[in-house]
């Protein structure tokens, strides 16, 4: 798999062991250009990881070193599609969280502008993307969380027999985390002479997968439900920041499912937008934001594994911990991206109730 083996660096995170001047002068990939930068002007920023006090953050310790920023946070499964739908009439200046199939989509477009970071040597580069479009930012497992008292199952295809029916949440497949988990299940069947390269076997078993869950209405706390041992919501999916902020919010230690398949990983990248006038100030910002010191209060605010390799040398031990317990799973994420809106929309079509 593309990627497989950097990322596996990642599941052994316990083995790897700025801020923004004054400067108006902007360095480009194809050489020097200097340029005054406004820093009143608002920087319009576009991200699926802007929720749960995120995007709060982010705005305050960015006014601290002299930026202004605005955020509009959209679902991973409609960022894309909302920034291709706006690519004559834009809006935003800059996008961070996707991961690298949906900044495909948009690089395909045009609509990504060619950059190099300050710290692009603190990350692996080869997580982002090779012609320089888009860089790493945080690296997230996707997994399923239990309550505490309850016998986990070993593995998501386990999830479609009938005694787990109605005892786990999922969210809808338009959502990235969602979308992502599906389609590693699905892509475990693959068959060139299937229905959009799957067998009838894998079929069968996304069926089941589905129509076994409960899927989460909009603003619902799933997460009280989960932790509430009368309830029969027992487990639900969940990216992996967000277990370690959920634990640490509810004061509550959850179990977590490792498949010996592992579980799929994605990237969340950063990307500036070619429809932007503001090129010099994002990079700026960027800069900014994806610094060891930055991407270190990130993670320790909210629970990420920083793809910043000295800001994860100073994570805080139960990142690592997490980091370590879980395995990232092989996937061919070329076969997946060519696929993966197509089983997507037969799902939401023929099994989806």
């Amino acid at each position: 798999m593309k990627n497989f083996k950097k990322l596996c660096m990642f599941a052994s995170v316990t083995t790897l062991l700025t801020a923004c001047g004054t400067t108006t002068s902007n360095e480009s990939t194809t050489g020097s250009s200097t340029e005054e930068i406004d820093y009143s002007q608002e920087i319009v920023i576009y991200s699926n990881s802007t929720t749960d006090g995120r995007g709060e953050w982010l705005k305050e310790q960015a006014s601290e070193k002299g930026f202004n920023i605005s955020y509009v946070d959209i679902s991973g499964g409609e960022l894309a599609d909302r920034l291709i739908a706006e690519k004559n009439n834009s809006i935003a200046d800059m996008v961070f969280g996707l991961n690298n199939l949906e900044f495909n989509r948009i690089k395909d477009e045009g609509l990504l502008v060619k950059y190099s970071p300050e710290w692009i040597g603190e990350v692996d580069s080869s997580l982002g993307d090779s012609d320089g479009y888009y860089h790493p930012l945080v690296v997230q497992p996707l997994v399923l969380i239990g309550n505490s008292k309850v016998d986990m199952p070993s593995d998501w295809t386990d999830l479609t027999k009938d005694s787990y029916k109605g005892t786990y949440g999922i969210s809808a497949l338009s959502t990235g985390t969602s979308k992502n988990i599906f389609a590693s299940i699905v892509s475990r069947y693959a068959d060139e002479n299937g229905d959009l390269g799957i067998s009838d076997e894998g079929w069968e078993v996304a069926k089941k997968y589905i129509q076994n869950a409960h899927t989460y209405a909009q603003g619902e706390d799933y997460i009280s439900a989960l932790i509430d041992d009368s309830n029969p919501l027992n487990y639900s999916m969940m990216w992996g920041s967000g277990v370690l902020q959920n634990e640490a919010e509810r004061g509550y230690k959850f179990q977590i499912m490792s498949p010996k398949v592992g579980v799929p990983y994605v990237t969340e990248q950063i990307g500036i937008l070619s429809t932007s006038k503001k090129e010099a100030l994002v990079k700026e910002f960027i800069n900014w934001f994806g610094s060891a010191d930055v991407q270190k209060a990130w993670s320790d605010e909210f629970g990420s594994i920083p793809a910043n390799k000295t800001a994860l040398e100073g994570a805080k031990a139960e990142i690592k911990e997490f980091a370590s317990s879980v395995k990232p799973q092989e996937l061919d994420w070329e076969f997946i991206g060519e696929n993966i809106n197509s089983w997507v929309e037969k799902a939401e079509l023929e099994f989806v109730e």
